[in-house]
Protein backbone atom coordinates (compact mmCIF):
# COMPACT_ATOMS: atom_id res chain seq x y z
CA UNK A 1 0.00 0.00 0.00
CA UNK A 2 1.47 3.26 -0.60
CA UNK A 3 1.92 6.43 0.97
CA UNK A 4 -1.35 9.25 0.27
CA UNK A 5 0.35 12.00 -1.81
CA UNK A 6 0.67 15.29 0.35
CA UNK A 7 -0.84 18.05 -1.64
CA UNK A 8 -0.31 21.54 -1.48
CA UNK A 9 -2.54 24.01 -1.33
CA UNK A 10 -1.92 27.53 -2.20
CA UNK A 11 -4.10 31.16 -1.98
CA UNK A 12 -3.23 34.60 -3.11
CA UNK A 13 -3.09 37.69 -0.63
CA UNK A 14 -4.58 40.48 -2.03
CA UNK A 15 -3.26 43.65 -0.78
CA UNK A 16 -6.32 45.78 0.77
CA UNK A 17 -6.89 49.75 -0.05
CA UNK A 18 -8.78 51.80 1.89
CA UNK A 19 -10.88 53.96 -0.52
CA UNK A 20 -12.50 56.25 2.47
CA UNK A 21 -11.33 55.88 6.21
CA UNK A 22 -13.11 57.51 8.92
CA UNK A 23 -12.22 57.73 12.74
CA UNK A 24 -15.35 57.81 14.66
CA UNK A 25 -13.43 58.36 17.67
CA UNK A 26 -11.07 56.25 20.54
CA UNK A 27 -13.12 53.80 22.99
CA UNK A 28 -12.33 53.62 26.59
CA UNK A 29 -10.21 50.83 25.76
CA UNK A 30 -7.84 52.71 24.09
CA UNK A 31 -9.28 51.10 20.51
CA UNK A 32 -10.03 53.59 17.58
CA UNK A 33 -13.54 52.89 16.10
CA UNK A 34 -13.00 53.59 12.24
CA UNK A 35 -15.65 53.41 9.26
CA UNK A 36 -14.03 52.60 6.32
CA UNK A 37 -14.98 51.25 2.75
CA UNK A 38 -12.66 48.35 1.99
CA UNK A 39 -11.77 46.93 -1.33
CA UNK A 40 -8.82 44.39 -2.94
CA UNK A 41 -5.87 44.93 -5.55
CA UNK A 42 -5.52 42.86 -8.18
CA UNK A 43 -1.53 42.44 -6.49
CA UNK A 44 -0.89 40.13 -3.73
CA UNK A 45 1.24 37.79 -2.03
CA UNK A 46 1.18 34.35 -2.30
CA UNK A 47 1.11 31.27 -0.03
CA UNK A 48 1.00 27.95 -0.35
CA UNK A 49 0.40 25.54 2.69
CA UNK A 50 1.69 21.80 2.45
CA UNK A 51 0.33 19.46 5.22
CA UNK A 52 2.65 18.42 7.85
CA UNK A 53 2.88 17.12 11.54
CA UNK A 54 4.46 20.52 12.51
CA UNK A 55 3.90 23.97 11.99
CA UNK A 56 6.38 26.10 10.18
CA UNK A 57 6.99 29.19 7.76
CA UNK A 58 9.50 29.85 5.18
CA UNK A 59 9.27 33.33 3.21
CA UNK A 60 11.15 34.46 -0.52
CA UNK A 61 10.48 37.21 -2.25
CA UNK A 62 11.73 40.71 -3.00
CA UNK A 63 10.17 41.84 0.35
CA UNK A 64 11.06 39.38 2.63
CA UNK A 65 14.03 41.24 3.98
CA UNK A 66 11.68 44.02 5.74
CA UNK A 67 9.24 40.89 7.02
CA UNK A 68 11.77 40.54 10.66
CA UNK A 69 11.94 37.29 12.30
CA UNK A 70 9.54 34.52 10.92
CA UNK A 71 8.42 33.50 14.65
CA UNK A 72 6.75 36.99 14.64
CA UNK A 73 4.70 36.64 11.63
CA UNK A 74 1.09 36.98 11.24
CA UNK A 75 0.66 33.74 9.53
CA UNK A 76 1.99 31.61 12.38
CA UNK A 77 -0.05 33.37 14.94
CA UNK A 78 -2.90 33.21 12.92
CA UNK A 79 -2.90 29.36 12.49
CA UNK A 80 -1.97 28.89 16.30
CA UNK A 81 -4.87 31.00 17.47
CA UNK A 82 -6.93 28.87 15.12
CA UNK A 83 -5.50 25.72 16.03
CA UNK A 84 -6.49 26.71 20.18
CA UNK A 85 -9.90 27.22 18.60
CA UNK A 86 -10.19 23.80 16.90
CA UNK A 87 -8.55 20.99 18.33
CA UNK A 88 -6.75 18.38 16.12
CA UNK A 89 -6.56 21.26 13.20
CA UNK A 90 -4.65 19.79 10.92
CA UNK A 91 -1.27 21.97 9.85
CA UNK A 92 1.45 22.04 7.65
CA UNK A 93 4.47 24.44 6.59
CA UNK A 94 3.78 27.53 4.97
CA UNK A 95 5.57 28.85 1.96
CA UNK A 96 5.50 32.68 1.34
CA UNK A 97 6.11 34.64 -1.42
CA UNK A 98 6.40 38.16 -0.76
CA UNK A 99 5.82 40.57 -3.13
CA UNK A 100 3.75 43.61 -1.19
CA UNK A 101 5.77 46.34 0.85
CA UNK A 102 5.81 45.94 4.84
CA UNK A 103 4.12 48.90 7.03
CA UNK A 104 2.60 50.24 4.16
CA UNK A 105 -0.92 50.83 4.69
CA UNK A 106 -2.57 47.93 2.49
CA UNK A 107 -2.97 45.46 4.81
CA UNK A 108 0.10 42.98 3.72
CA UNK A 109 0.50 41.03 6.87
CA UNK A 110 -3.16 40.63 7.43
CA UNK A 111 -4.23 39.21 4.12
CA UNK A 112 -1.13 36.62 4.48
CA UNK A 113 -2.93 36.00 8.18
CA UNK A 114 -6.12 35.97 6.23
CA UNK A 115 -4.93 33.55 3.73
CA UNK A 116 -3.06 31.36 6.22
CA UNK A 117 -6.84 30.91 7.85
CA UNK A 118 -8.71 29.91 4.66
CA UNK A 119 -5.90 27.35 3.46
CA UNK A 120 -6.30 25.52 7.01
CA UNK A 121 -9.91 26.00 6.34
CA UNK A 122 -9.42 23.94 3.43
CA UNK A 123 -6.96 21.50 4.74
CA UNK A 124 -9.75 20.88 7.60
CA UNK A 125 -13.25 21.11 5.59
CA UNK A 126 -14.22 24.28 7.82
CA UNK A 127 -16.59 26.53 6.15
CA UNK A 128 -15.01 29.99 5.66
CA UNK A 129 -17.74 31.34 7.58
CA UNK A 130 -17.32 29.36 10.56
CA UNK A 131 -17.23 31.30 13.60
CA UNK A 132 -13.84 30.23 14.92
CA UNK A 133 -12.44 30.38 11.91
CA UNK A 134 -13.39 34.55 12.34
CA UNK A 135 -12.55 34.81 15.32
CA UNK A 136 -9.09 33.68 15.29
CA UNK A 137 -9.11 36.55 12.71
CA UNK A 138 -10.03 38.82 14.98
CA UNK A 139 -7.75 37.50 17.71
CA UNK A 140 -5.13 37.71 15.20
CA UNK A 141 -5.38 41.77 13.71
CA UNK A 142 -8.20 44.27 12.88
CA UNK A 143 -6.93 43.87 9.41
CA UNK A 144 -7.97 40.35 9.32
CA UNK A 145 -11.49 39.88 9.27
CA UNK A 146 -11.75 41.86 6.41
CA UNK A 147 -9.39 40.18 4.21
CA UNK A 148 -10.59 36.69 4.74
CA UNK A 149 -12.97 37.20 2.46
CA UNK A 150 -11.02 40.08 0.34
CA UNK A 151 -14.23 41.65 -1.07
CA UNK A 152 -15.46 45.05 -1.29
CA UNK A 153 -17.54 46.05 1.91
CA UNK A 154 -17.84 48.56 4.80
CA UNK A 155 -15.77 47.88 7.71
CA UNK A 156 -16.26 49.67 11.15
CA UNK A 157 -16.17 49.24 14.20
CA UNK A 158 -12.55 47.49 15.05
CA UNK A 159 -12.55 45.96 11.78
CA UNK A 160 -15.23 43.50 13.38
CA UNK A 161 -18.45 44.65 11.25
CA UNK A 162 -18.53 43.76 7.62
CA UNK A 163 -21.09 45.11 4.84
CA UNK A 164 -20.96 44.04 1.49
CA UNK A 165 -20.57 46.86 -0.70
CA UNK A 166 -20.26 45.93 -4.50
CA UNK A 167 -18.48 48.29 -6.57
CA UNK A 168 -17.21 48.10 -10.20
CA UNK A 169 -13.90 47.74 -11.22
CA UNK A 170 -11.78 50.34 -10.55
CA UNK A 171 -8.57 51.62 -12.52
CA UNK A 172 -6.16 52.23 -9.93
CA UNK A 173 -1.78 53.21 -9.51
CA UNK A 174 -0.58 52.23 -6.08
CA UNK A 175 2.51 54.13 -4.82
CA UNK A 176 4.93 53.18 -1.94
CA UNK A 177 7.87 55.18 -1.75
CA UNK A 178 9.17 52.24 0.13
CA UNK A 179 9.40 53.84 3.52
CA UNK A 180 7.54 52.13 6.20
CA UNK A 181 4.66 53.74 8.41
CA UNK A 182 3.63 52.41 12.28
CA UNK A 183 0.48 52.41 12.60
CA UNK A 184 0.19 53.11 16.22
CA UNK A 185 2.67 56.65 15.36
CA UNK A 186 -0.31 57.75 13.10
CA UNK A 187 -2.46 57.20 16.00
CA UNK A 188 -0.24 58.67 18.57
CA UNK A 189 -0.17 61.36 16.12
CA UNK A 190 -3.86 61.73 15.71
CA UNK A 191 -3.74 62.25 19.25
CA UNK A 192 -6.97 61.02 20.43
CA UNK A 193 -7.56 60.24 24.29
CA UNK A 194 -9.50 57.48 25.42
CA UNK A 195 -13.01 57.82 25.49
CA UNK A 196 -13.43 61.02 22.70
CA UNK A 197 -15.33 60.86 20.10
CA UNK A 198 -14.72 62.84 17.06
CA UNK A 199 -17.00 61.99 14.71
CA UNK A 200 -20.75 61.92 16.25
CA UNK A 201 -23.56 62.01 14.37
CA UNK A 202 -22.01 62.17 10.79
CA UNK A 203 -24.36 60.44 8.12
CA UNK A 204 -22.41 57.71 5.65
CA UNK A 205 -23.00 58.29 2.19
CA UNK A 206 -25.59 56.84 -0.16
CA UNK A 207 -23.28 54.72 -2.42
CA UNK A 208 -24.55 54.30 -5.68
CA UNK A 209 -26.11 50.82 -6.87
CA UNK A 210 -23.23 48.27 -8.18
CA UNK A 211 -24.26 48.56 -11.75
CA UNK A 212 -24.13 52.35 -11.45
CA UNK A 213 -21.28 54.28 -13.81
CA UNK A 214 -17.62 54.60 -12.93
CA UNK A 215 -18.12 58.13 -12.39
CA UNK A 216 -20.87 58.31 -10.04
CA UNK A 217 -18.69 55.79 -7.65
CA UNK A 218 -15.69 57.77 -7.70
CA UNK A 219 -17.73 61.50 -7.22
CA UNK A 220 -19.41 59.66 -4.63
CA UNK A 221 -15.76 58.78 -3.20
CA UNK A 222 -14.96 62.02 -3.37
CA UNK A 223 -16.81 63.10 -0.98
CA UNK A 224 -15.28 60.85 1.79
CA UNK A 225 -11.46 61.23 3.26
CA UNK A 226 -9.13 59.59 5.13
CA UNK A 227 -8.72 60.79 8.43
CA UNK A 228 -5.20 59.63 9.03
CA UNK A 229 -3.83 61.37 6.37
CA UNK A 230 -2.96 64.51 8.22
CA UNK A 231 -1.15 62.99 10.79
CA UNK A 232 0.45 60.16 8.60
CA UNK A 233 2.19 63.35 6.85
CA UNK A 234 3.37 64.64 10.27
CA UNK A 235 5.20 61.01 10.61
CA UNK A 236 6.75 60.37 7.20
CA UNK A 237 6.10 64.19 4.92
CA UNK A 238 6.86 61.63 1.95
CA UNK A 239 3.08 60.74 2.15
CA UNK A 240 2.62 64.31 1.09
CA UNK A 241 5.25 64.11 -1.96
CA UNK A 242 3.69 60.82 -3.08
CA UNK A 243 -0.04 62.54 -3.15
CA UNK A 244 0.95 65.13 -4.84
CA UNK A 245 2.98 63.10 -7.77
CA UNK A 246 -0.50 61.30 -8.11
CA UNK A 247 -2.87 64.28 -8.27
CA UNK A 248 -0.61 65.54 -10.79
CA UNK A 249 -0.86 62.64 -13.15
CA UNK A 250 -3.23 62.92 -16.82
CA UNK A 251 -6.34 61.42 -15.78
CA UNK A 252 -6.21 60.94 -11.99
CA UNK A 253 -9.91 61.16 -10.64
CA UNK A 254 -9.40 60.95 -7.05
CA UNK A 255 -6.05 60.91 -5.18
CA UNK A 256 -5.87 59.27 -1.13
CA UNK A 257 -3.94 57.35 1.26
CA UNK A 258 -4.67 53.81 2.03
CA UNK A 259 -4.82 52.57 5.84
CA UNK A 260 -2.23 54.77 7.87
CA UNK A 261 0.27 54.80 5.12
CA UNK A 262 2.30 55.17 3.30
CA UNK A 263 0.78 53.48 0.07
CA UNK A 264 -1.11 55.89 -1.87
CA UNK A 265 -3.50 55.94 -4.64
CA UNK A 266 -4.99 57.28 -7.68
CA UNK A 267 -8.16 56.12 -9.40
CA UNK A 268 -8.49 56.59 -13.19
CA UNK A 269 -11.35 56.32 -15.50
CA UNK A 270 -9.51 53.84 -17.81
CA UNK A 271 -6.85 51.24 -17.70
CA UNK A 272 -4.37 52.78 -20.29
CA UNK A 273 -4.63 55.61 -18.31
CA UNK A 274 -3.59 54.30 -14.99
CA UNK A 275 -0.71 52.11 -17.13
CA UNK A 276 0.56 55.24 -18.69
CA UNK A 277 0.50 57.42 -15.09
CA UNK A 278 2.43 54.16 -14.17
CA UNK A 279 4.78 54.36 -16.27
CA UNK A 280 5.62 57.90 -15.73
CA UNK A 281 5.41 57.71 -12.05
CA UNK A 282 7.98 54.57 -11.90
CA UNK A 283 10.32 56.52 -14.88
CA UNK A 284 10.38 59.82 -12.28
CA UNK A 285 10.70 57.95 -9.49
CA UNK A 286 12.59 54.35 -9.57
CA UNK A 287 12.87 53.66 -5.80
CA UNK A 288 9.65 53.56 -5.14
CA UNK A 289 6.84 50.69 -5.50
CA UNK A 290 4.32 51.44 -8.39
CA UNK A 291 1.63 49.46 -9.26
CA UNK A 292 -0.77 49.71 -12.34
CA UNK A 293 -4.24 47.87 -11.99
CA UNK A 294 -7.90 47.02 -10.81
CA UNK A 295 -9.38 47.32 -7.35
CA UNK A 296 -12.30 45.18 -6.84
Amino acid sequence: MTDAVVTALSDQARAKVNLTLRVVGRRADGYHELESVVVFADCADALTLTPGEELGLTATGPRVEECGATADNLVLKAARLLGELVPGLKVGRFSLDKQLPIAAGIGGGSADAAAALRLLAKLNGLAFDDPRLMEAARRTGADVPVCVGSASCIMSGIGERLQKLPLPLLPVVMVNPRVGVATKDVFTALGLKNGELRAAGQVAPAWPQGDAPLADWIAALLAGVNDLEAPAKQVQPVVGEVLAVLAAADGSRLTRMSGSGATCFALFGSDAEAAAAARAISAAHPNWWVHAGSLS
